[in-house]
């Protein structure tokens, strides 16, 4: 007979035992269930809820009518799924149903395919769906038996441009407006400048989600409201901005150039009517653009620079009229070549010809090389003083700095300064016909505002108004008396009545005009050499309806022109830039209620002698 083995003590041991154990089970749940409750609740309510903001209605942008919407933001879907909740074999039937219900070929069908047969949890099948689209998803993934399972429909905005461009392919005042990227930012232009204004701010949401991570129907509520987004007035004239690109569209083709640009400004208040270039594109398929030719999203108007060539002697007139150094009657005798710098360094007209004694206003309306560099040399008793006399009127009239306008990615021009690297005597020349110096039109089109006006810089602007905001001009001082813009406005009218070669190709019959040419090479700095053949054409002027009242400037350029008449001192295109001037500026002057009756110019207290 076998003997017992069970024990008192034995028992005994194994009851402490059972008892430890459960004790520390006991603590270890108090612990989960009491001390930690407060944590372990917010962990659950933290897997099973989302925050998630949802972005505010992006402002409008209109014309300066107010009538002519130029861009909006409309609501359509996204199309998502979730490819790892169902099998290989039916992501692939899935894929393959959405390229044909969606009418995919290419490489977009191959995409989609791409996407959904991943094992992924979320992907992006598609975007800017309408709703006749998104119901048709919706009817065909929904019932006992769904062709089409796993796909989620999601509302985001998509930014639309409307109104057609004056060029095949484009969308109006493209460069001026920008676009708004996948993620509801604007870039370029307006869009970008008044991102914060346009977008509002997005409301914040709390609310529970499923397993699939989607979130459950009416189980939303509201953290922050947000505040929509504010349309916007530009100051821009819809009917002339389509006008202007017609004619830069017209000019790129006949002078085979890369890019035309012009703006239309009011000079009394800084309002642009018009601001233009060509080639353009199309906001509304921004994303072709980026992946083929993104440079063609740069403004040349606010964002590119060039030496503007001879439009610059309006600038020395400017500096040598202003403080006596020559009069508009002044003699001075034109040589073909003039050699500086102790016969070192030279420089020549155009034609390498000379003209005899002239007076200075005949020089500039002939736009002689070297009578420019005799007065400029003319402005101090020093190379040094005369050089930091021209470069204190160029910084007076805006040159080295931003205008201040309202369009994303402006620079500021390059200027040397001399007081920081001397000038050479053929430095001080060539800065006084618009070499050695890089400046972009908008810049070009303040500092002949001021010339015209009575002596006031104004900032450029684009935008009228702001939600209910008026955006009133700005005035960056009196940088002339009123008598030297009268006798500017003079000089500049002298230009297109005294030379044959411009006045019947620039007048307009019952109007004041007046302005100043230019015409420059182009350096090309990977072969170290002047770009044959190609030149920079500008014209910058003015009309009026009455004489020596302007009412507008208008700043054209043609960048890399081709010309066809080839001569010493004559480089002619089928579009001179002063023809193109003539014909937006008389556009311009003929739109209904676009030129105000009283003409005033912004208020300064900046005094100038």
């Amino acid at each position: 007979m076998l003997g017992r083995t069970d024990s008192r003590a034995r028992a005994i041991l194994l009851l402490i035992a059972f008892v430890v154990v459960a004790g520390a089970l006991g603590v270890r749940l108090a612990y989960w269930q009491v001390i930690r409750r407060d944590d372990l609740a917010a962990m659950a309510v933290k897997q099973s809820s989302m925050t998630y903001s949802v972005p505010a209605k992006r402002g409008s942008i209109y014309d300066r009518s107010g009538t002519v919407l130029l861009a909006t933001s409309v609501q359509r879907d996204r199309l998502a799924a979730n490819p790892k909740l169902l099998t290989p074999e039916r992501r692939a039937e899935v894929a393959m149903q959405l390229v044909t219900l969606l009418g995919l070929q290419g490489e977009p069908a191959v995409n989609l395919a791409m996407r959904m047969t991943s094992d992924r949890e979320y992907v992006v099948l598609a975007r800017g769906l309408d709703a006749k689209m998104s119901d048709r998803i919706r009817d065909m993934s929904s019932g006992t038996d769904p062709l089409l399972s796993g796909l989620i429909l999601e509302p985001e905005q998509e930014r639309l441009y409307p109104q057609s461009g004056g060029g095949p392919e484009t969308t109006l005042a493209a460069h001026l407006l920008g676009f708004v990227n996948r993620g509801g930012t604007g870039q370029y232009g307006v869009e970008q400048f008044y991102q914060d204004q346009l977008a509002g701010t997005p409301r914040l949401l709390a609310a529970q989600k499923d397993a699939s991570g989607n979130v459950v129907p009416d189980s939303s509520t509201v953290l922050q409201p947000g505040t929509p987004g504010e349309d916007v007035l530009l100051t821009i004239d819809a009917g002339l901005q389509v006008a202007v690109e017609q004619e830069l569209l017209a000019a790129w083709i006949a002078d085979r150039a890369k890019r035309v640009s012009a703006v239309v400004m009011d000079p009394y208040t800084g309002e642009v009517y018009a601001y233009a270039s060509y080639p353009s594109y199309d906001a509304n398929h921004y994303q072709e653009i980026a992946a083929t030719d993104p440079g063609r999203f740069v403004d040349p108007l606010v964002s590119t620079v060039y030496e503007p060539g001879s439009v610059f002697k309006m600038l020395t007139a400017t500096a040598a009229l202003g403080d006596g150094t020559v009069t508009m009657n002044t003699r001075i005798k034109d040589q073909g070549t003039l050699r500086l710098d102790g016969g070192r360094t030279k420089i020549d007209n155009a034609n390498r010809q000379g003209m005899g004694v002239m007076k200075f206003k005949d020089a500039i309306a002939y736009s002689r090389n070297v009578v420019a560099a005799k007065v400029a040399l003319r402005l101090g008793k020093t190379t040094d003083e005369a050089a930091r006399k021209l470069y204190a009127t160029w910084t007076r009239l805006g040159f080295g700095s931003k205008t201040g306008i309202d369009v994303a990615n402006e620079i500021p021009g390059i200027l040397r300064d001399p007081a920081r690297t001397a000038w050479r005597q053929i430095d001080l020349a060539n800065g006084a016909f618009g070499q050695g110096v890089a400046v972009t039109p908008i810049q070009l089109a303040q500092s002949y505002s001021a010339m015209v006006n009575g002596g006031t810089l104004v900032q450029p602007h684009v935008v009228k108004q702001v939600g209910q905001t008026t955006v009133e001009p700005v005035s960056r001082g009196r940088v002339m008396s009123h008598k030297l813009s009268d006798t500017l406005i003079k000089l500049m009218r002298n230009v297109i009545t005294t030379v044959d070669f411009y006045r019947g190709r620039t007048i307009i019959p019952g109007f004041d005009v007046g302005g100043k040419t230019g015409t420059a090479q182009i350096w090309d700095a990977d072969k170290h050499a002047w770009k044959v053949n190609k030149f920079n054409y500008s014209f910058i002027g003015y009309i009026g309806r009455e004489k020596g009242k302007p009412d507008l400037v208008v700043a054209v350029r043609i960048e890399e022109g081709t010309p066809t008449v080839i001569r010493v001192g004559q480089l002619e295109m089928p579009v001179m830039s002063f023809e193109l001037f003539r014909r937006i500026a008389h556009n311009a002057i003929n739109t209904p209620d676009l030129v105000p009756d009283d003409r005033t110019t912004p208020v300064t207290t900046t005094a100038y002698p």
